[in-house]
């Protein structure tokens, strides 16, 4: 007898490790083993900082991103995801134990006069129809997991729960990402005020030497009108350029999960040099980028539900039982005779659904599919936002080193047309096309120097950020 009990543990056990439905494995993915505009030096495999805003040596910036990853908003909604996530786990887990109810009632009953004595013989006396119930019960019960459909919904949950969190890391990056970009988006901002500020400054002293070149006879009207114009033109630039930098400020405020109204940075037009980043193998992408890993936990998710669909074809075994007491009216409820007890086996076989249960597995199979095709497109995107900021990075440093050159010449053309201006052998419109040229390309200079620093931001981002 105990040799056939342990063969019916053994068995039970061995059917409960099956689990129907396909078990997960990652699909192939065809990567290339270099970035197309990466070089040489940004295919070394180099791991990144944790904290790669570091990079940049800004204390300014480094407390900005302690400010916004512990204070920002939508962080904190998707570490609250996480959580969520962590307790659904615990819920599915819940299904491999048996469970215990206490169920404790009194009711009031009246039964059919007719329906009631009709099923008695003739001429026996009707009972009392109306009395209380008393009950004070058990139920239990436990599901065989014979063909893992807890441990496939299990599978599916920690699935879920480590998907929020992969998501949570990307919003992570996503927010240290947006405030440096905004970060050096501002001071870029100051840079080109400062360049505004003192083409305002020489276009004052030039309408003041009109003026009085006019006075003097040695003037006309229209100079001294054309030097108005170029000198309220930079006044309306300054003003254009200083909304930007309070919006880029504002943005800032919002992501740190702060009041616009309270927030404040800096005044800095001193930019740094965009650091060195090392770019790594393609291949480290589908363990760096949070956003792809979360997209594979989807694919794990999705594979899971196809074995819970497919374990709904399955009888369901199940062990069930009450006990308890119960009796009708107070009187006798606590004695011997009002115990009762029912357990046994049960067993729950499907067999017309009308079609529900292959329309269920169809749809498990067709998420799947789903959650595959987004985990392939967020591996391409992921491999276009890194030739893309590569690409960025390389045509900025040559734009600022062209810009460099433009504006050393553009600034001795101005000290020529003024030095013909003043000889009388040019017109004033030189001088000041010459001038405009000086300010659109030292304006240029600067937006290129921000764009150089946010295509590294964004280099970075597309890379996964540090490996923590």
């Amino acid at each position: 007898m105990n040799h056939f009990r342990i063969l019916c543990i053994t068995t039970t056990l061995t059917c409960a490790s099956c689990s129907v439905g396909p078990n997960f494995k990652l699909p192939e993915v065809l990567m290339p083993s270099k970035w197309k505009n990466g070089g040489k030096a940004s295919t070394a495999d180099i791991p990144l900082p944790g904290e790669w805003w570091k990079l940049f040596g800004s204390a300014e910036l480094n407390q900005l991103e302690e400010r916004a990853l512990q204070n920002n908003l939508q962080l904190r909604g998707a570490l609250a995801r996480v959580e969520t996530a962590r307790a659904l786990v615990g819920v599915q887990q819940a299904s491999w134990f048996p469970y215990l109810n206490m169920r404790d009632a009194m009711q009031y009953e009246r039964l059919s006069k007719s329906s009631f004595g009709a099923n008695l013989p003739p001429g026996v006396t009707l009972p009392n129809l109306q009395r209380r119930r008393f009950q004070n019960l058990l139920d239990e019960g436990w599901e065989l997991d014979l063909w893992g459909r807890v441990r496939r919904s299990v599978e599916s949950s920690k699935a879920s729960q480590f998907g929020a969190l992969e998501t949570a890391s990307a919003q992570r990056l996503t927010i240290a990402s947006e405030v440096a970009r905004l970060y050096f988006l501002a001071h870029s901002l100051d840079l080109q005020i400062d360049v505004v500020i003192s083409t305002q400054t020489w276009r004052e002293e030039a309408l003041k030497l009109q003026e009085s070149r006019f006075k003097g006879g040695l003037a006309n009207e229209m100079d001294v009108a054309r030097a108005r114009t170029e000198l309220e033109i930079a006044r309306s630039d300054l003003a254009a350029l200083e909304r930007q930098r309070g919006n880029a400020e504002n943005a800032l405020a919002v992501i740190c999960g702060e009041i616009p109204s309270n927030f404040r940075i800096a005044k800095n037009s001193r930019l740094p040099t965009p650091p060195r980043v090392p770019g790594g193998m393609p291949s480290t992408l589908l363990q760096r980028r949070p956003d792809i890993r979360a997209a594979e936990q989807k694919m794990r998710e999705a594979n899971a539900q196809i074995g819970v669909a497919t374990a709904s074809f399955y009888p369901a075994f199940s062990i069930n039982g009450t006990g308890g007491l119960e009796s009708v009216g107070p009187r006798n409820f606590y004695d011997q005779r009002s115990r009762i007890m029912t357990i046994g086996p049960s067993m729950t076989l499907p067999i017309f659904q009308g079609g529900k249960l292959r329309a269920n597995l169809r749809s498990a199979k067709a998420s799947y599919d789903e959650t595959l095709a987004n985990y392939r497109q967020a591996i391409l995107v992921a491999l276009q936002e890194v030739e893309d900021s590569l690409l960025d990075a390389s045509a900025y440093a040559k734009q600022a080193s062209a810009l460099n050159a433009a504006i050393a010449s553009a600034q001795e053309t101005q000290r020529l047309a003024e030095l013909r201006y003043q000889k009388g052998l040019a017109s004033y419109f030189e001088v000041v096309d010459a001038n405009r040229t000086v300010l659109s390309t030292k304006l240029l200079l600067a937006q290129v120097e921000g764009q150089r620093l946010m295509a590294s931001v964004a280099m970075l981002k597309a890379l996964g950020g540090g490996w923590k």
